[in-house]
């Protein structure tokens, strides 16, 4: 009998048969079992830079819509210092749970924690087309702080105050988007200073991640740092419950939860959500990689595990996941198989009730039915 041929892959097309290859030396974006050594895998190939706690500098205060708000200021260690907003319920002097609010990638990178986060200044008509959009049109970092949270929001390296300055980018980069920007402005389309930035940061992503590969590290790798020295922050407040915090996600900051999920020391977390950005990446190899982020598709990776894997590897720490199922970025399959595998891993570690997962009648989001389910679980595990 004729022996068949692999597959072929969208996303790898003229090199489908490089996978079966590499698959006959080892496991390649393999189910694994064992969450520790998942998690160590994961930080060697990331390679996240080294950091120390930070003391944020305090600046401007404000109280709006039923929430108090305080702008942080801290340094990272290299680039431009990191700004993010604490907000928590009008008044509130005791202790609540935290949680860190992770801004998602959306193709906004002049702009972070805003597209998340109501600050002093009110946002954009850019921020609230992206809320429209993903986000029921509500700042949901806002609205966990009504609820009762004590709740971190900040920008991550490339975004916002993280944002690349124009002048550091490379010529090869701004040549693409010189192009992409004539061919906008040939169509009439209206360009404001953050969209023009936008288009460049989008040519600029893939020569960013070059960059931080030579040196040995990722963009997973310097943005999970970040979010760990968030974490850390938002642990040693004054007005933080002890026992760990929440991180919550979606799309983009949906891998930068499941990345702190893995990397996090024992402890440091209490729960994880995970919105709009889980699947196998078997099913994302087949036309949906090249739509996602960076912060994802870490070089190496797949020496690690399969993503769901990766996202699960500190069970029996609470995870929910949100998928919705017209979700363009992603197949259903993958997406249900992401979903069952999950399940799977729950239930052998021994904590099927750790883990909920959504799957709902919605686009890519942190929305509707997930949005609803997410809060509620968190409000659930976080004050157990």
């Amino acid at each position: 009998m004729p022996e068949l041929s692999p597959p072929v892959l969208a996303d790898l097309g003229s090199i489908s048969g490089l996978l079966p290859l590499l698959r006959s030396a080892g496991p390649v974006l393999a189910a694994d079992a064992d969450g520790a050594a998942v998690r160590a895998r994961f930080r060697d190939v990331l390679n996240p830079p080294p950091w120390s706690p930070v003391t944020p500098e305090r600046g401007r205060t404000w109280q709006v819509d039923g929430v108090d708000g305080v702008e942080l200021t801290w340094d990272v260690g290299f680039g431009a210092p990191a700004q993010g907003w604490l907000l928590r319920p009008a008044g509130a002097t005791g202790a609540l749970p935290g949680v860190v609010a992770l801004h998602c990638h959306g193709g906004m990178k002049y702009v972070g924690k805003e597209k998340i986060a109501d600050g002093p200044d009110g946002p954009t008509p850019e921020v609230l087309a992206c809320r429209e959009e993903y986000y029921d049109g509500r700042p949901y970092a806002n609205d966990l702080a009504r609820r009762g949270f004590s709740v971190l929001v900040h920008d991550v390296f490339g975004w916002g105050s993280r944002r690349a300055p124009l002048e550091d980018m490379p010529w090869r980069s701004e040549s693409v988007a010189a192009l992409q920007l004539a061919a906008m402005a040939h169509d009439g389309q209206a360009l404001s200073e953050s969209r023009t930035y936008d288009v460049h940061a989008a040519a600029h992503e893939d020569a960013m991640a070059k960059t931080l590969g030579v040196l040995g590290t990722s963009w997973g790798g310097v943005v999970g740092r970040e979010d760990l020295i968030a974490v850390d922050l938002l642990t040693r407040l004054g007005g933080v419950a002890p026992g760990g915090v929440a991180v919550i996600g979606m799309s983009g900051g949906g891998a930068r939860a499941a990345t702190l999920a893995a990397l996090a020391a024992p402890g440091q977390l209490r729960a994880a959500v995970i919105a709009s950005m889980m699947s196998t990446y078997e099913h994302l190899l087949d036309g949906y990689l090249h739509s996602h982020t960076w912060m994802m598709n870490n070089p190496g990776l797949g020496r690690v595990a399969d993503w769901p894997d990766i996202a699960a590897s500190a069970r029996p720490l609470p995870l929910f996941v949100g998928y919705g199922l017209r979700d363009r970025l992603f197949s259903e399959a993958g997406m249900r198989a992401a979903h069952d595998r999950i399940g799977r891993l729950y239930v052998e570690a021994g904590a099927p009730d750790a883990y909920r997962g959504v799957l709902a009648d919605l686009p890519h989001c942190l929305a509707g039915e997930i949005r609803t389910e997410a809060f509620a679980w968190l409000e659930t595990v976080m004050r157990a």
